[in-house]
């Protein structure tokens, strides 16, 4: 995943990066600051780290490779928002040794619960690092989508083993370790005490439309972006996206 504010890679990020842009506008307003506490849970080499921390907010991204935690402190030296950002090796499981409990007005969860030894534990302790009226922002692999990718590509076996799989895995070749359904996600993040607000699908047409299309024909990209978004609140179509987002708040 690419930096969001670059064109070519605003097909998939453009949903959850508007998305988010105004949750945290809405944040600014609500606590009276200009500048927020942002949390970026297995936040890698800044994709969304180095945008929000030039809306002005302080970032701290935790994630567990040296490799990726370096490449963003290289990015937000070039993009000029070092003095803003913070990067702490952890993972989600161990992330109050490393960053407080209750310290963050906005929690960032993407790509993360895929991964985790068990995504319930990974999330409360996302949850747990919100202050009074925090804001969640989780982004995990949809389970349709890679049905459907599977499907379209004509492996149909694979397509089907992933639907009936409990991880939604279509076999051993998986680099996913584990997808969720929209329900599966709303009641995880439900059972952490936070209140759903919103569900997106993400990348519901973008994996599937061929690059050389909307590379060279003029207006596509443009055409295809606001298809996305205006598909992404779309309960119909979040069986079919390749991943899923969802916004939550803390009471």
């Amino acid at each position: 995943m690419s930096d969001p504010l670059r064109p070519r890679a605003s097909l998939r990020t453009a949903v959850v990066w508007d998305v988010l842009k105004d949750a945290l506008e809405r944040r600014v307003k609500a606590a009276g600051r200009d500048a927020l506490d942002v949390l970026d849970t297995g936040g890698g080499s800044g994709n969304f780290a180095v945008p929000v921390a030039r809306l002005g907010h302080r970032v701290t991204v935790v994630d567990p490779s040296p490799n990726a935690l370096f490449a963003l402190e290289r990015r937000a030296a070039e993009a000029g928002v070092a003095d803003r950002i913070r990067g702490v090796q952890g993972d989600a499981h161990g992330l109050f040794q490393v960053v407080e409990r209750g310290g963050y007005d906005a929690v960032l969860c993407h790509g993360v619960l895929e991964y985790v030894d068990d995504p319930a534990e990974g999330l409360r302790n996302a949850a747990g690092a919100l202050r009074p009226a925090g804001t969640l922002s989780l982004l995990a692999a949809g389970l349709g989508g890679a049905v459907l990718a599977r499907a379209l590509a004509g492996h149909f076996t694979e397509a089907r083993r992933a639907l009936a799989d409990p991880a939604g895995r279509w076999g051993e070749g998986d680099p996913v370790p584990r997808r969720f359904t929209a329900e599966q996600l709303t009641d995880l993040v439900t059972a952490t005490g936070l209140q759903v607000g919103a569900v997106h699908g993400v990348r519901v047409f973008a994996d599937l439309v061929p690059g050389v299309l909307v590379d060279t024909e003029p207006g596509a990209m443009d055409a295809l972006l606001k298809l996305e978004a205006a598909v992404a609140e779309q309960p119909a179509f979040h069986s079919v996206a390749t991943q899923l987002h969802v916004l939550a708040e803390r009471d």
